[in-house]
């Protein structure tokens, strides 16, 4: 029995596809005028629909009943940990360049959304092929 044809899920991959256009997209903004002075409203206001869907798949993702839990965990902690280290990485990148204030706010925002986001999607796309 394969469970993707015989249960339906609620849109957490694509929930979560739209977090990572939002992020990249704000991310990409920011660093395209760095050093110089950057208006941050267009990417706070990605960043910020970004972080509310983040909640609203998580939300979504813990009412799902009699799902692979175990499975989700094991996949979801290893991502977790290996883009810790890159958004870590990243985060000391933009110190060393000399990012300050409300630009490395922003830019660690949208590191912690994006070091959340990817493997809440790998658990989930794992766990939901996985038979409970």
């Amino acid at each position: 029995m394969n469970v993707s044809t015989t249960r339906r899920f609620p849109p957490i991959i694509q929930i979560s596809t739209t977090i990572l256009i939002l992020v990249i997209a704000s991310g990409i903004y920011v660093a395209s005028h760095l050093p110089k002075s950057v208006s941050l409203t267009p990417s706070v206001v990605l960043v910020s629909v970004a972080a509310i869907l983040a909640l609203v798949n998580m939300v979504l993702l813990s009412r799902i009943e009699n799902f692979a839990w175990k499975t989700f965990f094991l996949v979801a902690k290893w991502s977790f940990l290996a883009y810790l280290v890159i958004a870590g990485i990243l985060e000391f990148v933009f110190i060393k360049d000399g990012t300050r204030g409300s630009v490395l706010f922003l830019l660690t925002s949208t590191l912690a959304i994006f070091a959340i986001n990817l493997p809440m999607l790998f658990g989930f796309t794992v766990a939901q092929y996985h038979e409970n």
